[in-house]
């Protein structure tokens, strides 16, 4: 057994701190602690192939800063999101979103023309009157070019080029070439706007491209771990694609949910392994919490001990 030792509250860096939670006995802080030794380890891991999934509230808030540092470092080798994703990476490489609270007067805010996200505002200038603009001009110069079918990896490649823009997620995919897959491309203003094109163009999006890649990437794999970030299709994708290597090696889940309900978002890793998605003897953790918390101390505490 080991004792429990008390958290000092000294100056210290972001590492310093964690490794103090991975003593400290509980509750979620132990967990915490644990998910910073998983991911070191995986990113470590020369023959382990890396998956990052996380649905696109975040991107509305800093911790986009996050997730582009970790593509911009080559921390992982795919990202799986959603279509939301694509539209607020974009949105805010031209537009600002604010500061706002959960309790708001939403019907004032909706006369006032701004939409709410959580405690975020998002004005329609900044949403979707410059992603209409913007994807109206970058369809037509890539549909001139000859592109007229691309799988979802590939358009977010070229939607990157176009923002050109070193705070974006896509600018530092396309520069290093790790592929979004977007399993929900129409889910989302981009998504909308692909629709808009392909009413008078022949234009269209390949998913099965996108799980051709997949299936390459994982039959050829010798281990694969991921950080899975919520839940839901970005979530399911990552873990359904590893059943077929007989689970992954390395999981982290963060997550709010519970699991009581059977949502895949509040399903634990022990749910997972029963499907063959996550393997038995796997390196797992769950962090129960906001991501907006938990993934910016996890990426902090890593690239200290990476250096």
């Amino acid at each position: 057994m080991k004792k429990v030792v008390d958290i000092q509250t000294k100056k210290q860096t972001i590492n310093d701190l964690i490794k103090q939670m991975s003593i400290a006995g509980g509750f979620s802080a132990k967990h915490l602690a644990t998910s910073v030794d998983i991911v070191e380890d995986m990113i470590k891991d020369k023959d382990c192939l890396k998956f990052l999934s996380f649905p696109a509230c975040i991107i509305a808030t800093g911790t986009r800063g996050v997730i582009r540092d970790c593509v911009k470092e080559k921390y992982f080798d795919v990202i799986i999101t959603t279509c939301g994703t694509l539209d607020h990476d974009l949105a805010r490489s031209f537009k600002n979103y604010y500061e706002g609270r959960f309790l708001m007067n939403d019907k004032e805010l909706h006369r006032k023309n701004i939409h709410r996200l959580g405690n975020v505002l998002v004005p329609i200038k900044s949403y979707g009157i410059i992603i209409e603009k913007f994807m109206t001009k970058f369809l037509n110069r890539i549909y001139k070019e000859g592109k007229k079918e691309l799988s979802t990896y590939e358009f977010c490649w070229e939607l990157g080029k176009e923002i050109n823009n070193k705070d974006s997620i896509l600018y530092w995919a396309y520069k290093n070439k790790i592929p979004v897959v977007i399993p929900g491309i129409t889910d989302g203003a981009v998504g909308y706007q692909l629709w808009q094109f392909y009413q008078d163009h022949d234009f269209k999006i390949d998913v099965l491209k996108d799980e051709t890649l997949l299936s390459d990437l994982i039959w050829n794999a010798k281990k694969s771990g991921a950080v899975l970030i919520g839940g839901g299709i970005s979530k399911h994708h990552t873990i359904w694609w590893n059943q077929f290597r007989n689970g992954l090696d390395y999981a982290v889940y963060l997550t709010t949910a519970v699991e009581w309900d059977g949502s895949l978002s509040g399903a634990r890793p022990r749910e997972a392994i029963s499907w063959s998605k996550i393997k038995e003897k796997a390196k797992m953790v769950t962090v129960n919490g906001d991501a907006t918390i938990s993934f910016p101390l996890i990426i902090s505490a890593l690239k200290e001990r990476l250096k």
